[in-house]
């Protein structure tokens, strides 16, 4: 658990014997108190301030709630249309996420979005096999991806 997270939660206790009130309104108070303090005083601990990641994870949740609806769109006009229209195909991925996790974490959100779908991954963890429904343009797909996904997981993770 990351030291600013430790530090919160033992001034939201520390909080709770002060008042000498043991509930979750009086933890939740401390809580905030906690955060408050640590925001005023972060230029002297070494970590970047955490809730700053919490908002990064809402913001690729985000990003990914809108390629979601954004791709299932573009698979339902696919679908509608009298003449099926498209150029399925697979291109290389490369990817400059380093982790097991960043890795992973890509190739899901990839399979995850309608139309596309993480095949395999390289042996040296530098590319990704993706096949993707309609394919226009492969250098295209993969800016897309790489301005989306890479570097949302990116600003999480680092």
């Amino acid at each position: 658990m990351p030291f600013q997270i430790v530090i919160n939660l033992i001034l939201a206790v520390m909080w709770m014997f002060l008042s000498e009130t043991y509930n979750f309104k009086t933890f939740l108070v401390g809580y905030l108190l906690g955060i408050a303090l640590l925001f005023l005083l972060q230029r002297f601990i070494p970590d970047a301030f955490y809730l700053r990641k919490v908002g990064k994870v809402f913001n690729l949740i985000l990003l990914f709630i809108r390629e979601l609806v954004l791709s299932n769109i573009d698979i339902v006009k696919h679908v509608y249309r009298p003449k099926l229209d498209i150029q399925p195909g697979i291109f290389a991925l490369p990817t400059e996420l380093k982790s097991n996790w960043e890795i992973t974490l890509l190739a899901n959100l990839i399979t995850l979005t309608p139309g596309t779908l993480s095949l395999v991954i390289s042996d040296d963890y530098s590319v990704i096999y993706v096949h993707a429904m309609d394919i226009a343009d492969v250098e295209e797909s993969i800016t897309e991806i790489k301005e989306t996904f890479e570097k949302a997981i990116m600003e999480v993770t680092r």
